[in-house]
């Protein structure tokens, strides 16, 4: 971060006041170590049953296809609550906008003061993309090195980028509908991540035969059948973030050995493929594997090379927590060297 930057982000801080942050703040000060060591933070304190973590709020608009949303939470003692109100508006992929907007305010943990205002949308794409790098770290195979991504979009390459920090990835395959957009992402990722990446015609040509898959759309349809995973795949959805989208089909939840997700609760009643089959009878809430859990050992998802495990994430209020604090206590550490 700049030294002006810096400075910005601590002036009003300095004065006994909150941080005010903006997205290219958040994005200097929340690199994508820094956001996965969060996010394993955040699962862990889940497992450990130590987080605070209301229930979401995720409203249809009854005007569009948006969808409003409000999320609190808190990690631990010495970090105070933390609360982030935004929507996703899957129009604003057609003018190469985030879909996700969102800000964040965070409370001092003693006083319950205002102690920092943030861009929510920065947050939200690092944390969720770092989400699922701890997630891929955690089940798939040591040397999966290859990623089939769908989607081209602001969360998809952030998936691509964290994903390279827990796995030596070789190749990357991208789909998207667009052939544009997808030929883009290809070639930026290529550069950043000095890797093979080919964006290809189909989404089936993106995950067949492969050991790792996200799924990064707003696609209410499938966009991934289980009919095309190799044995052994790992297949990350972060887009099945509510009963009416599912970016898997119901062959993915069939075939897959577990059934992992970052809320047992919270995904049976947001979670598009989980809610599905849980209400044909081809899933029990018993069935459902908590990341936290897997990461402190409470459970076990993959227990073979060969078995398919699915991951579904909805998002919550306490990965906010612990990317915001990150971003504070970056955003404090920066402050004091001037």
């Amino acid at each position: 971060m700049t030294e002006d930057a810096a400075n910005a982000a601590t002036a009003v801080n300095d004065a006994g006041g909150p941080l005010y942050l903006s997205r290219a703040q958040v994005a200097e000060l929340l690199d994508t170590d820094a956001a996965i060591a969060s996010q394993r933070a955040a699962f862990t304190a889940l497992g450990d049953g130590t987080a605070e973590l209301p229930g979401k709020i995720m409203h249809p608009s009854r005007f569009d296809d948006s969808v409003v949303f409000a999320y609190l939470a808190r990690l631990s003692a010495d970090t105070g609550a933390v609360a982030k109100i935004g929507s996703v508006n899957p129009g604003n992929a057609a003018a190469g906008l985030p879909t996700i907007h969102a800000v964040i305010n965070a409370l001092d943990p003693v006083t319950g003061q205002l102690a920092a205002v943030m861009d929510g949308t920065a947050v939200t794409t690092l944390r969720t993309a770092a989400a699922s790098a701890v997630a891929f770290d955690a089940l798939a195979t040591a040397d999966s090195a290859e990623l089939g991504l769908l989607g081209s979009g602001t969360q998809a390459l952030a998936h691509a980028r964290a994903v390279a920090r827990v796995r030596e990835l070789r190749s990357v395959r991208v789909w998207s509908p667009d052939p544009g957009r997808r030929a883009h992402a290809a070639q930026r990722l290529a550069a950043e991540l000095g890797v093979a990446v080919k964006a290809v015609d189909t989404a089936e040509e993106a995950v067949a035969g492969l050991p790792m898959v996200a799924a990064c759309t707003l696609s209410a349809t499938p966009v991934v059948r289980g009919e095309w995973l190799a044995p052994g795949c790992t297949v990350v959805s972060v887009g099945s973030f509510e009963p009416t989208r599912s970016e898997v089909d119901a062959e993915v939840v069939r075939r897959a050995a577990a059934v992992v997700v970052d809320d047992p609760e919270t995904a049976a009643e947001h979670a598009g493929p989980v809610v599905e089959a849980l209400r044909d009878g081809r899933l029990t809430r018993e069935d459902l594997i908590p990341l936290g859990g897997v990461l402190t050992g409470r459970h076990t998802a993959r227990t073979r090379p060969e078995d398919i495990v699915f991951y579904n994430s909805v998002g919550l209020g306490i990965q906010d927590a612990a990317a915001a604090w990150a971003v504070i206590d970056a955003a404090r550490a920066k402050g004091t060297r001037r």
